[in-house]
């Protein structure tokens, strides 16, 4: 079973970068992310603050599909 070992936003490519202990990595365009759901400044803005401060609560919304609820929910519709 493969660990996850970091998560972190690396700026310059723009994207969330899981690396798992058996050397894979997935990594989340956060951009296509972003263009593919309508938003509010508000939610953008969380969406934001995710990624810079905690890219693994973003991972696991955008992976479970749940990140459109979740904005909904904290930033109003």
């Amino acid at each position: 079973m493969k660990e996850l070992k970091s998560c972190q936003f690396n700026m310059d490519s723009g994207c969330v970068e899981l690396c798992y202990s058996d050397g894979s990595m997935l990594a989340i365009d956060c951009t296509a992310v972003e263009n593919s759901i309508e938003t509010t400044m508000n939610q953008r803005s969380e969406m934001d603050w995710l990624i810079y401060n905690a890219p693994l609560d973003y991972a696991e919304l955008v992976l479970n599909g749940e990140l459109e609820d979740y904005l909904k929910r904290v930033s109003g519709p």
